[in-house]
């Protein structure tokens, strides 16, 4: 009578775990065929080969550790940047300016920039910092 009820036990087949696999299938397949779609494929025009001649607004003031002031890669002593500026601020008066300066720079100098910067009038000023890793 055992064996009689162990067969009755497996008669229905256990569907769930079909459906699981078909699920996940489609799943795989749907994101597998948006993922090829990305649109409608142009021949985009190409840009000439030589440099625009509007440089970059953006003026950046860089303080390395070791004290040496650079205006956008040029290095300049403080008399050089305040001319510098000047000209710069009379040719566009909303001049932004991002000062970059070392973790081991002395405080000293940057606030010097600083205050260079507010002497100028130049409002439209950044701090560039590098984010804090959690």
């Amino acid at each position: 009578m055992s064996a009689q009820r162990d067969e009755e036990l497996y008669d229905d087949i256990n569907i769930t775990p079909m459906l699981d696999l078909a699920y996940v299938l489609l799943v795989i397949f749907i994101i597998m065929t948006t993922a090829t779609v990305q649109g409608i494929r142009v021949n985009l025009p190409k840009a000439s080969a030589t440099p625009s001649l509007a440089k970059p607004q953006t003026k950046a003031i860089t303080i390395t550790a070791d004290g040496t002031i650079y205006l956008d890669t040029y290095p300049v002593s403080m008399a050089e940047l305040k001319s510098r500026l000047r000209q710069y601020k009379a040719a566009n008066p909303d001049l932004p300016v991002v000062v970059k300066g070392d973790a081991d720079v002395a405080y000293k100098q940057v606030i010097a920039v600083l205050a260079m910067l507010n002497e100028l009038q130049i409002h439209r000023l950044g701090l560039v910092t590098q984010r804090l890793v959690k």
